[in-house]
């Protein structure tokens, strides 16, 4: 969020830009540690928008920003094992569908046929749309924040924010671990550590870091190269290829909020299980790499755009799991709101801070 903000503030003319990453690297913190997928496949009208509008900017990147980031459209395929969750897919499909997204709706014996090398006995339907996919998330960041670095915008590593002066109603000053800065904006794209700068400036921001972990396999040979994004909605536990072997992961229902990245060996081994369950193949396969990340959940596993009661003090933070893929458009949607005072591309206008103490949730059911 931060990067693709950078850019597409400096795009449109503006001018003494700094990207602070507290880490020694950029997508080191949730972004480098996701899964990469993107997709269509959402529950909410704003999500589909959201995706209509970023998912053909990755399409284009290479074209545009001058950095390829290995987008490919293996697609997704989502399964419903219950009733209540086949029921949902089809109201999902019929959204989806009347927006000009083309998801298709399976049958049982559609995602059977589709996926030979899975146990899916119980799978009573199925979503897949073929421009879902995987893109690289290293390559976006560095892609965002190369092509600002030409524009002017001025990026450090190593930079925590350690502090925010407020002077009446507006911000003064932002601490960093390598000083201060003077400023009249800020834009608190921290994900998952949103809720803590927020704090810093006396601004409480609903957002609560979740781990999620994941773990890749050696090469199994038998996966076709086009093995789609499979995920058991039910069991929140999914695979997708990287490289010759799968890219596995589950979430953990029983997770505690917190900022703790440490790999759970306990429930590692639980995703195992469930995915060797699920396909047998992985049994025979080694463990090659393994890695845990943060979630950014907001109450209603929707984002958070817009301004704060702090004047110059902006949020884009709060993307439940699905932030990587919207990054491209939630950049140029608040270029869009800081220097024109609107958005313009998406309206995402009941996206903001206020909608929690105001009861206007929207619920996104497609989270995993």
């Amino acid at each position: 969020m931060g990067a693709s903000a950078a850019y597409h503030l400096a795009q449109r003319g503006m001018n003494n830009i700094v990207l602070l990453e507290k880490e020694n690297f950029f997508g080191q913190g949730a972004t480098g540690r996701c899964a990469g997928g993107v997709r269509y496949q959402f529950s909410t009208e704003i999500n589909v928008r959201l995706s209509i509008e970023s998912l053909p900017m990755l399409e284009r990147f290479k074209e545009e920003i001058g950095q390829d980031v290995g987008y490919k459209q293996c697609g997704y395929l989502l399964v419903a094992t219950h009733e209540k969750i086949a029921d949902k897919f089809k109201y999902n499909v019929d959204l989806q569908n009347k927006m000009g997204v083309s998801t298709q709706l399976l049958s049982g014996d559609e995602v059977r046929a589709r996926l030979p090398l899975m146990k899916f006995d119980d799978a009573l339907a199925g979503t897949f749309n073929q421009k879902d996919g995987v893109v690289d998330p290293n390559s976006v960041v560095m892609g965002y924040i190369s092509a600002a670095q030409k524009l002017g915008v001025k990026s450090f590593t190593g930079a925590e924010v350690v502090g925010i002066t407020v002077s009446g109603d507006h911000v003064d000053e932002v601490q960093t671990t390598l000083g201060g800065i003077k400023t009249r904006m800020i834009l608190n794209a921290a994900g998952p550590w949103a809720g803590q700068i927020g704090m810093m400036a006396g601004v409480n921001i609903p957002v609560i870091p979740l781990r999620r972990q994941m773990f890749t396999t050696s090469p199994l040979m038998e996966l076709p190269a086009d093995f789609p994004f499979v995920i058991d909605f039910a069991k929140s536990l999914y695979f997708h290829r990287e490289g010759e072997g799968l890219l596995i992961g589950m979430s953990n229902q029983n997770e505690l909020p917190g900022f703790d990245q440490n790999v759970d060996d306990d429930f590692e081994m639980i995703n195992l299980d469930a995915a060797i369950e699920r396909m047998p193949i992985v049994e025979k396969a080694q463990r090659a790499s393994h890695w845990a990340g943060l979630y950014e959940v907001t109450p209603d596993a929707h984002p958070i755009f817009g301004s704060t009661d702090i004047n110059g003090f902006f949020i884009c933070s709060g993307f439940s799991g699905h932030g990587f893929m919207h990054g491209p458009i939630s950049g140029k949607l608040m270029s869009e709101f800081i220097l024109d005072g609107k958005f313009s591309s998406v309206d995402v206008s009941m996206l903001d801070l206020k909608r929690f103490e105001e009861g206007r949730l929207i619920q996104e059911y497609n989270v995993v």
